[in-house]
């Protein structure tokens, strides 16, 4: 009995407990700002879900913003967006509305024009097409118009700037060119009428003849060597009479030499830097007077000079260059001397009229050397801009443009048969031009170092000459332009080199400080 009651008992005592529910706590809901909440409170006197104190720590921490005046315009976003879609669409239209050439090239010209890349990685010509009706519906069609417009006017200005243009010149420069033809004129008479007489001689006699002067020049030796100065030798040049040989050196003198023997005849003093040419008047030795003007050199200090046979001081100078004369020539009447300037021109002086007839530009950078067509009808000149030209000296025009060279041209010659002219340059070849063609006809492969001067046989010019700056000399057919003989025994790099009037004799200068005379055994 008593185990029934306490069980009993015990289930009295549990019912109520299960009979009781949780109490459920509902959230609260707030629907709209809390900020106008909070108002609503502060305004009853409530204190609110953090109370006055916390409420203005919040304020004034800046954790809780309620008398902002900051707004936010979705209004004004909204409309951009809408006027850049607007825009886009407008863009588009103008797009449609553009025709664009289906010609690749001119696509391509139009994308140039307008400074775009006229093709992009693995784009064909309907995406590039595509592109460039992209592109000027942005900047519109006038652009390219106005883009053709500017090349035109660019093309014009450079045309003119390209247009010869002429100034009046002195009457005594009238005087020379008239001088000059009519001397001229009678020498080309007797050269084409020597061609004839030689064309006229049997083929079979004149290939004899070329044979034996090819063996003859085979077997050139070097007979003499002389120490010229102490400084090097930049130039040599023998006297119409093949008796003297002239030299100059970079100490500033001039010598003459007795020719075969090299006895030092007279010492030239007069320049004070480096000499860069002198050279015999074409009638000096053989009908000039002594005390006449026999020579002429030309200086690095731009300085040009006058010597006679019977002085060892200048009779005369030239003024006018203010820098660096390369070289100095005579024109074949003796009357008038060339001279050429790294101011980029070439001058003739007249010595009869004691005057400067002729300011000859026309390279773009220092004109180095000189020469003059044995008729004295025609001018040659080299310059450091790589370009030769050739002029009319009786009209004063530019014949002919020499242009192939890779670098300076360090040397020119007329060949006495009257149209073939050789250059010699710094890329180490020396070409041959024709002047009837007005082309290059051949390009020798001469040198393993920069040519320093070419020079044809001044009686038929059946061989060419040149010097190089790999100290040596080669001898060349003429025509055919295959090596004869090789001139070898300079230390130094030649930088000069002349033959006799007669043919016999060839000098050779370097900057091994000496000359030297070959001749065929």
């Amino acid at each position: 009995m008593a185990t029934s009651r306490g069980s009993s008992t015990a289930a009295k005592t549990k019912a109520p407990d299960d009979l009781v529910a949780p109490v459920v706590k509902k959230p609260h809901i707030y629907y709209g700002s809390l900020e106008e909440k909070e108002r609503e409170r502060l305004a009853k006197g409530e204190s609110g879900i953090l109370g006055k104190e916390g409420l203005k720590a919040g304020i004034e921490a800046g954790n809780i913003n309620i008398t902002s005046g900051e707004v936010f315009e979705i209004e004004e976003h909204i409309s951009e967006r809408q006027a850049e879609v607007l825009a886009e669409f407008e863009r588009r239209k103008r797009a449609r509305q553009i025709n664009v050439s289906t010609d690749d090239s001119e696509v391509k010209a139009c994308l140039r024009a307008l400074g775009e890349p006229i093709t992009l990685f693995g784009e064909g010509p309907a995406e590039r097409r595509e592109r460039l009706r992209n592109i000027l519906s942005v900047v519109g069609t006038d652009a390219l118009k106005k883009t053709k417009k500017d090349d035109e006017k660019s093309k014009k200005s450079k045309e003119e700037y390209q247009q010869t243009w002429y100034h009046e010149g002195p009457n005594s420069l009238k005087v020379a060119r008239l001088w000059i033809a009519n001397y001229s004129l009678p020498r080309a008479m007797k050269r084409l009428e020597e061609a004839r007489l030689h064309k006229e001689i049997p083929e079979t006699t004149r290939t004899s003849q070329m044979q034996e002067l090819h063996k003859s020049l085979r077997s050139l030796n070097n007979f003499c060597s002389q120490i010229g100065d102490d400084r090097p030798i930049s130039y040599c040049h023998f006297s119409p009479n093949s008796k003297m040989l002239a030299t100059a050196c970079w100490s500033g003198l001039c010598k003459l030499w007795s020719v075969p023997d090299c006895n030092l005849l007279h010492t030239l003093r007069g320049h004070n830097t480096n000499v860069g040419a002198i050279v015999f008047h074409p009638k000096s030795t053989v009908s000039l007077d002594q005390k006449d003007v026999n020579l002429a050199s030309c200086a690095a200090d731009g300085s040009v000079k006058l010597w006679s046979l019977d002085s060892d001081e200048p009779v005369a100078d030239i003024e006018g260059h203010t820098v660096r004369v390369a070289r100095v020539m005579w024109h074949p009447s003796g009357r008038f001397l060339g001279t050429t300037c790294y101011d980029r021109s070439w001058r003739l002086w007249d010595l009869e009229a004691q005057e400067e007839i002729l300011h000859q530009e026309g390279h773009s950078m220092g004109v180095y050397d000189i020469a003059f067509h044995q008729d004295g009808s025609l001018a040659g000149t080299g310059g450091l801009d790589a370009f030769g030209r050739v002029w009319d000296l009786r009209t004063g025009r530019c014949i002919m443009f020499l242009e192939g060279h890779l670098k300076e041209i360090y040397g020119i010659n007329f060949s006495p048969n009257g149209y073939h002219i050789a250059t010699g340059s710094g890329d180490n070849t020396c070409k041959v031009w024709d002047l009837r063609q007005r082309r290059c006809v051949y390009t020798i492969p001469a040198h393993q170092n920069l040519v320093t001067g070419v020079k044809f046989e001044p009686i038929h010019g059946n061989f060419l000459l040149t010097g190089a700056y790999d100290n040596t000399a080669k001898i060349w057919t003429h025509p055919g332009w295959s090596p004869l003989k090789t001139l070898a025994g300079h230390e130094g790099k030649v930088m000069g080199l002349d033959i006799s009037s007669d043919g016999q004799l060839i000098a050779t200068c370097s900057y091994d400080r000496t000359f030297k005379l070959w001749m065929a055994e």
